[in-house]
């Protein structure tokens, strides 16, 4: 009963440092992918880009957090998929009882408090390296949905991550989920937005309300 959610919902908040190293990977790609270009090459070079910038402007979350987060979230909406990722975070049953407004007031609120807990998070990296895990054989047909595979390389630690990007058309290719060191960024934020549900008897609402503070660091 209630005593199962809470403690699930406890656990998967003590994820945070896997969920924060998740969503500074994601910064590391960068503007939506052309339907055309290989996402593996895609994401090595633009991950390359990006720690770049994140190293040239390490003092302007300090002086300026307003413009740092302008800064990250030119590079993370346009990449993400936040209409399938909020729907899967959802889940079915949810999603389906939602009005369309709750929709895009979750969707809005996700995208939000994503874009402010890895801004935070970026402003604390240091040095590291990017590997891109480059597969045997390319084919020149791709599937709709890709994983590539990464490793984040710090001074103590070496993080594997795989990001699963899928082609969406006209949109290009982009991220609808990401698992890192074994922790499927997905599907925690899916056990805690129903874990926030049944604390607030499945008022969508409330979990709208409740999200932002309930996954800020």
């Amino acid at each position: 009963g209630y005593f199962k959610y809470s403690k699930c919902y406890n656990k998967h908040m003590k994820l945070t440092m896997h969920i924060n190293l998740a969503l500074f990977y994601m910064c590391l790609l960068s503007f939506s992918l052309s339907a055309e270009t290989n996402p593996h090459q895609f994401i090595d070079e633009k991950s390359q880009e990006m720690v770049n910038v994140i190293v040239t402007n390490s003092d302007l979350f300090k002086s300026d957090p307003t413009a740092f987060k302008q800064k990250v979230k030119e590079i993370f909406e346009p990449m993400v998929d936040f209409r399938r990722v909020g729907a899967m975070v959802m889940g079915r049953t949810y999603y389906k009882n939602a009005s369309f407004e709750q929709r895009n007031e979750f969707i809005e609120v996700f995208k939000s408090s994503l874009l402010d807990t890895y801004a935070e998070t970026l402003a604390q990296w240091g040095d590291q390296k990017i590997e891109t895990i480059w597969p045997d054989d390319s084919t020149e047909e791709l599937p709709a949905v890709v994983d590539v595979n990464q490793k984040l390389i710090t001074s103590s630690n070496t993080y594997p991550i795989t990001y699963k990007v899928r082609n969406n058309g006209s949109s290009g290719w982009q991220i609808v989920n990401i698992v890192i060191n074994g922790v499927n960024l997905g599907l925690t934020f899916r056990n805690q937005f129903q874990a926030l549900a049944f604390e607030n008897n499945n008022d969508i609402n409330a979990v709208i309300i409740n999200w932002s503070a309930d996954i800020d660091v």
